[in-house]
């Protein structure tokens, strides 16, 4: 019997023999047949162990095409997968394990020393049930729709909250994608983004299982490696984040490279720096950001690449099958270019978050959630992210956006990457701080003033300018502002510009 859960069987039914999965590290390929091979077997073996439906299973993993079998097997048997970041420490693992409080831990072989600090949790490797055998049309347990995954956020701006993702909610983000992106059987995406991360599951490689195309998995991302992988599975659309190109751009290898089967490459994550489309712009290459969350879909908007150049910064407008809206303080509807609070409704919505009722009740109003990012649109319907709503500064009475003053710092030749935070200030109410990472280690924190001068009202021109090695990132390669804080207060004697009142 057809489920919404079984959608996999069908695709594996219509296409048997073509590519899947593809594991870039071992060299491992499935086709859909051998796929849903995998998944039977794991199916079987959750079954055998006579779980309560909605229990919870971990998995801390590298990326690897297996833990593809293992979510859509934990969807066969009613079960609730829940990928955790393996870099957490014991602490932050704690934390998360006691929150969700799973039944079972399936870990890789290099995170199995998990077991010693968990011992009350069973706990089994990803490839220990690989030699198991059975048939896969007697084991669809479950047939109402039940939750699927439990995906933590990344917990920058507080404790980590456990998302929710119904199957409802995944299959309507992957249906939406396919159409409103335009993905087809033909499509090959190379994914280096963590699989315990939304991006890493639901950004493109379950929309192009579901529409039969191929999925290419890596674990740890080297820039050229990724780059030549990129020619040698044929790809033809992928998601990195800005850090990711970064490095990518700084390769000997993607100066004479050509990628003639890729249709375009996609950022997301984090805001993209204007300078990443000018160098795809210059080598003639399709390139677009798109805009996402954990608790919606990650994928809202389009953009056709062609008019990307033209609209740097826009996500586009939403895709088919969601709406989304932009709130200002006084609980209207934003005009043309002004900046409020993006809503998003849609059937990709999450659920609720897990045991935080409170949290839930905040973020989904009225059919509506309330992502936290500020956002516009422009006179052609076209929306831009301008940050999150927590990070804009207020200085002077002025609202200041980190991203707006982060982009005109990058503009900088001498600037490799920057980030912008708001600092408690008795004066001014908060101070515009600047961390900068520079590619020439003569550049003042006068010049850089100079710069920005020449792009923005005085009251956005940073007061605070910090010169750092690198940035701290999340796991995911955001940067992390939380961390930002911490190290303006550790070193704040080390600031080497402040600059003079206005």
């Amino acid at each position: 019997m057809y489920t919404e859960q079984a959608w996999i069987y069908k695709r594996a039914a219509l296409t048997p023999t073509k590519t899947a999965l593809i594991d870039s590290t071992t060299g491992l390929h499935w086709n859909y047949e051998q796929l849903t091979s995998q998944i039977s077997q794991w199916t079987h073996y959750l079954q055998q162990q006579n779980y309560e439906k909605g229990d919870r299973i971990v998995v801390l993993s590298q990326n690897r095409i297996e833990l593809f079998a293992i979510l859509f097997a934990c969807g066969m048997t009613g079960l609730i997968y829940v990928p955790l970041n393996y870099r957490l420490s014991n602490l932050e693992l704690q934390y998360i394990l006691e929150d969700c409080k799973p039944v079972l831990i399936i870990c890789d072989e290099e995170h199995q020393q998990i077991g010693d600090a968990f011992s009350g949790i069973e706990l089994v490797l990803v490839n220990k049930i690989l030699e198991l055998t059975t048939n896969h049309s007697n084991y669809y347990k479950w047939s109402s729709i039940d939750p699927w995954m439990i995906i933590y956020t990344g917990g920058t701006t507080g404790k980590p909250k456990g998302v929710v993702l119904s199957f409802t909610a995944v299959n309507w983000n992957a249906m939406n994608t396919i159409i409103s992106w335009g993905l087809s059987e033909t499509d090959c995406t190379l994914n280096y983004m963590p699989m315990f991360h939304t991006g890493g599951i639901n950004a493109l490689c379950i929309p192009i299982l579901m529409a039969g195309g191929t999925v290419v998995i890596g674990s740890r991302f080297q820039a050229e490696a990724a780059l030549e992988a990129l020619n040698t599975y044929n790809t033809t659309i992928s998601l990195f984040v800005p850090t990711m190109y970064q490095a990518m751009f700084n390769t000997e290898y993607i100066k004479a490279a050509t990628f003639p089967t890729v249709k375009v490459f996609l950022a997301g994550g984090a805001p993209c720096p204007h300078s990443i489309y000018d160098k795809f712009q210059e080598k003639g290459i399709l390139f677009k950001e798109g805009y996402g969350l954990t608790e919606a879909g990650p994928n809202n908007f389009y953009i056709d690449p062609l008019i990307a150049y033209s609209k740097k910064g826009s996500v586009g407008k939403s895709m088919q099958f969601n709406e989304v809206k932009i709130i200002n303080q006084a609980g209207k509807e934003c005009r043309v270019d002004e900046i409020g609070e993006l809503y998003i409704s849609g059937k990709h919505l999450f659920t609720h978050y897990w045991n935080n009722k409170v949290a839930t009740e905040l973020t989904l109003q009225n059919g509506w959630l309330k992502s936290g990012d500020l956002a516009r649109f422009d006179k052609d319907g076209y929306y831009y992210i301008v940050g999150r709503k927590k990070e804009m500064i207020i200085t002077g009475g002025e609202n200041v956006y980190p991203q707006e003053v982060e982009q005109c710092l990058i503009l900088h030749s001498s600037v490799r990457e920057a980030a912008v935070i708001g600092i408690p200030d008795n004066k001014w109410g908060e101070c515009v701080t600047a961390f900068i990472c520079c590619n020439a280690h003569t550049l003042s924190s006068e010049e850089l003033i100079s710069h920005c001068k020449k792009y923005l009202g005085s009251y956005k021109v940073p007061k605070k300018i910090l010169f750092v090695d690198a940035l701290p990132r999340t796991d995911v390669g955001k940067i992390d502002k939380k961390k930002l804080y911490e190290l303006e207060k550790e070193g704040s004697n080390k600031v080497i510009a402040k600059r003079g009142t206005e």
